[in-house]
């Protein structure tokens, strides 16, 4: 070939919401998100916090594909992450080795990403525990990935059958990870506060003795 084609392309990895949007949304219950966006937006149920006492967060995605047994992505995501970041990494779903570990991690936590969630596996449990930061994955092995690509840093990926895209929220907690699209943050915001109401009332009724939906 006359040109190599470059092994990371880097797309989207500017928008975000804005703060008021992201503290209407932050500490809502991942059922009740779901609910407002009409019944979907979780990730597979495989996809579940590393560590459950260290499960809530609510942050803009950047998102990255590193393909299967690859992670050149997310050492590259590094780059453009910004403080208050959750980063997604795709893998196509691949869990025959990790796709990162504890150091990679501890290096988000640095630039001030509050969580990490991939469709793969990690590894380093121990140290993924004093990186202290909510820790997304497929499940856990030593098996270790290579770092040479292609990849892609901000352009539109799909992680656990939910398409994502940078600067969409993600909110995580206990029952796992769900996508509020970008352009759906005020519907759902909107919709979150009848939930809510509904959530309440039906909370009040069983403690108050009932035994049907009636």
């Amino acid at each position: 070939m006359i040109e190599d084609a470059p092994k990371v392309r880097i797309g989207e990895t500017a928008r975000r919401p804005s703060a008021r949007q992201l503290a209407a949304l932050t500490g809502a219950a991942t059922g009740h998100l779901v609910d407002a966006l009409g019944g979907s937006g979780g990730l597979d149920y495989r996809i579940k916090p590393i560590l459950t006492d260290r499960a809530a967060f609510c942050g803009p995605a950047l998102v990255c594909d590193n393909g299967p047994a690859d992670n050149l992505g997310l050492i590259s995501a590094l780059a453009h992450a910004r403080a208050g970041d959750v980063i997604i990494a795709a893998t196509g779903g691949h869990t025959g080795c990790s796709v990162t570990g504890d150091l990679v991690l501890g290096m988000a936590r640095n630039i001030g990403v509050v969580a990490f969630v991939t469709d793969g596996c990690v590894r380093d449990l121990p140290g993924i525990r004093s990186v202290g930061m909510p820790c997304f994955a497929a499940g856990v092995t030593p098996n270790s990935p290579a770092r040479n690509g292609p990849a892609t840093v901000g352009v539109p990926v799909v992680v656990g059958g939910v398409p994502v895209a940078t600067g969409d929220l993600l909110i995580g907690d206990e029952d796992g990870v769900v996508v509020v699209p970008f352009e759906r943050i005020d519907e759902c915001i909107e919709r979150l506060a009848r939930v809510r109401e509904l959530e309440a009332a039906a909370e009040a009724r069983v403690k108050a003795g009932a035994t049907g939906l009636g």
